[in-house]
């Protein structure tokens, strides 16, 4: 099944021709969006601009998405999941975009993922919407706010160490906090019938402050995920803050009920991790987070050069693919999240991906986050793709 490029007849906010993303595709009657933000074209000044508080950005946001599940042939009825990447500074603001939301979906309920991002490639901009659709929207929807779709994926909604009181637990111990969460996810997805044998994929965030504790995270990993052979593909990026103080870690939790099949390209340091590159299940594959490591030597390739780290990254991204039987056309979606210090040579890896992937481009999402778990990263990236 093919991915085709969702193209509006009408898009007022900006020409979106000639990037190396795409608005979103489609494959069959699934759509999934790029993050679109309240950036516009302004005719006057020529560049691009960002208008309003949160609640206008929010509407802006919205409108654009509508527009694009239109031209797939949706409506926000169908929206299956839906992730807001919200910026340190807009975050006291967000009860607005929750609000947003409310008028925008009704009595409909995605699954919600909220991430806090440092900032966005627009720094006046304080959230930027991704979404994924399907007709009908999910086949099921519990009252934690997990998600089926028709072609069996599982969304959970972002999960954070609070207990049912809206108390923060574990306060001060990361590893105490992460196992909490995947406890949580456990409990959810065994609510739909499944369990975290199921993850495709676990993502978290966390901060600077607890980088050199994070490698204790592992043995909680261990002790709960790979229990039908396969570990999920994940990822790890650090915000200065998170959703509120105390919180240490959220993390992002996709399951499926396909059956589940490592993909590796043959790298031997993923026998001893809790993660796997990539996860085939029913026509997808669920891909770990890639920065520029060299795969036998384990060292940071490329410090201080964000466009050299983005080829070594998006060619890890291309082994695994081919360990799959895709290739780069088949990848659906990139979440790019880059560093401060590789903010200013950012612009060069949209060559690169020219270079490395193929059209039509695939939805993509880009924000700053305060760090990677490796300092020397400048970049990571989220692949996800789909199987030929």
């Amino acid at each position: 099944m093919t991915l085709n490029a969702i193209r509006p007849g009408h898009f007022p906010w900006f020409r979106y021709e000639g990037y190396s993303f795409s608005l979103g595709l489609t494959h069959g009657a699934d759509a999934w969006l790029s993050g679109h933000s309240a950036s516009e074209h302004d005719p006057e000044s020529g560049r691009m601009v960002v208008r309003g508080g949160m609640t206008d950005q929010a509407r802006t946001a919205y409108a654009k998405i509508e527009r694009i599940l239109e031209a797939a042939g949706l409506t926000f009825q169908d929206v299956t999941k839906i992730t807001e990447n919200v910026t340190v500074h807009g975050l006291g603001h967000y009860p607005e975009a929750e609000a947003v939301r409310q008028e925008v979906f009704g009595e409909h309920r995605p699954a919600v993922s909220t991430v806090i991002v440092e900032r966005l490639l627009r720094p006046a901009a304080f959230i930027e919407i991704e979404v994924h659709a399907s007709p009908g929207g999910p086949k099921a929807v519990s009252e934690c706010g997990v998600a089926e779709t028709a072609d069996g994926a599982v969304f959970l909604p972002t999960l954070l160490p609070v207990d049912e009181h809206g108390a923060v637990v574990h306060e001060g111990d990361l590893v105490g906090q992460y196992a909490y969460c995947l406890d949580k996810a456990d409990r959810l997805l065994r609510g739909a019938g499944l369990s975290l044998d199921a993850a495709v994929t676990t993502y978290d965030y966390s901060t600077p402050a607890t980088r050199d504790v994070y490698r204790r995270t592992h043995r909680a990993r261990k002790e709960r995920l790979g229990g039908a052979g396969v570990y999920p593909g994940a990822g790890g990026i650090l915000m200065s803050e998170l959703h509120r103080p105390g919180v240490l870690v959220a993390l992002e939790v996709t399951a499926s009920r396909h059956p589940l099949e490592a993909v590796n390209p043959g790298w031997s340091r993923y026998d001893t991790l809790t993660y796997t590159p990539g996860v085939k299940a029913g026509g997808m594959l669920w891909m770990s987070g890639f920065a520029s490591l060299d795969m036998e030597t384990q060292e940071v390739l490329h410090p201080g050069d964000v466009v050299a780290q983005a080829e070594v990254t998006y060619d890890a991204i291309g082994q695994v693919l081919a360990a799959a039987g895709a290739g780069p056309e088949h990848l659906i979606s990139t979440i790019e999240f880059v560093c401060p210090d590789g903010l200013a040579g950012y612009r060069g890896v949209a060559g690169v991906r020219k270079e490395r992937l193929r059209e039509p481009w695939p939805a993509s999402t880009g924000a700053l986050c305060a760090g990677l778990l490796r300092p020397e990263f400048l970049l990571e990236v989220f692949p996800t793709a789909v199987l030929p």
